[in-house]
């Protein structure tokens, strides 16, 4: 049975990838995943704000050095902590982490400005990063910022990043455009070889007894898969980029049904983070036990069965037909019900 896949132009044994989370934190714990089996393994990401932060910090130390010995800087003009940055230290742990395992690890970079991410993504494809995943998280909640200037940010990063390093690069990118099927193909057009569906913006609660807002973070449910499998099933016929499903993935019949709507992997965070890194074997083996009851010796034999037709006249109609279906199928089930 060949489970092989290719993916931002690499090949993997299986569909199965790690998503960036805290299981990728250490080598120990990108070790774990590899030997569960997944095919790759994307690390957590390195946040913008963790840079610009430090950046801020050695700014601050050389600014207060500068004051209390000025007559030093001729000599020692640069100061050196003795500790590597935020960002000295992800890239290394992307070095030894690429060197432990036999698999395509891929960095995982977390912004929503160009920033110092160029520099960043060298060293990291430096450092032998398989690939760069551009997880690129921008709310605008300055409200007098146009929809054209959020997508054009999205898209000058992009550029920017596929300008300057050679390996591929993937954009995990929001449901929350108002044509996201266009706003992915300019994504494309601008550099990127996938694209990963989608990321997800975690609104925080309120607690009505503090009377506070409090940041919160949920790990995804199976229901929540159906937005990206929508979107991959429209895009899959559409364009040569790879495609990356992740979100709402608990076993193995929600990793099916995103490869039957045309995703290239399948990605999973929570359900490793629910189960145990070495749940990833259980996930590989269903999807073996599936295709060998199907009678389907390979993935490629059945990925994109269920995907929007290449030759569709119009694929708004095609999407909306499914969403009439829905609805009339709903009425036939509730409305017999009596209260």
């Amino acid at each position: 049975m060949d489970l092989t896949t290719s993916y931002l132009g690499l090949r993997l044994r299986n569909p199965l990838v790690a998503s960036a989370g805290p299981l990728s934190q250490t080598v120990d714990g990108v070790r774990s995943l590899a030997a569960a089996g997944v095919g790759a393994v994307v690390m957590y990401s390195l946040f913008e704000e963790q840079v610009r932060r430090q950046r801020m910090l050695d700014a601050d130390l050389a600014e207060r050095h500068e004051e209390s010995f000025p007559e030093a800087l001729s000599y020692f003009p640069a100061i050196d902590t003795g500790a590597p940055g935020v960002a000295d230290r992800y890239v290394a742990l992307v070095e030894r982490a690429a060197s432990a395992v036999d698999v395509p690890v891929i960095a995982s970079i977390n912004g929503s400005s160009l920033g110092g991410w160029v520099t960043i993504a060298r060293q990291l494809a430096d450092a032998g990063a398989a690939a760069i995943e551009l997880n690129i998280y921008f709310v605008p909640g300055e409200l007098s910022i146009t929809g054209a200037e959020v997508e054009q940010r999205h898209l000058d990063i992009v550029g920017a990043v596929r300008a300057a390093v050679p390996v591929p690069i993937a954009v995990k990118l929001s449901p929350y455009f108002s044509s996201p099927g266009n706003m992915a193909l300019r994504l494309v057009e601008a550099g990127a070889d996938g694209l990963v569906l989608f990321n997800r913006f975690l609104q925080p609660d309120v607690d009505i007894e503090t009377l506070t807002v409090k940041p919160s973070v949920a790990l995804s449910t199976r229901f929540e898969g159906r937005l990206p499998r929508t979107w991959i099933a429209a895009l899959a016929r559409h364009t040569p980029a790879s495609l990356a499903a992740t979100s709402g993935v608990e076993e193995a019949a929600d990793v099916i049904r995103y490869l039957l709507a045309g995703a290239d992997v399948v990605m999973t965070t929570s359900a490793l983070v629910r189960h145990g890194a070495g749940y990833g074997r259980t996930l590989v083996a269903g999807l073996e036990d599936w295709m060998r009851r199907r009678n389907y010796r390979r993935v490629e034999d059945f990925r994109g069965l269920l995907a929007v037709p290449a030759d569709a006249a119009d694929g708004s109609s095609y999407l909306r037909a499914g969403y009439v279906a829905a609805l009339e199928n709903a009425r036939r089930i509730y409305g017999s019900l009596r209260y």
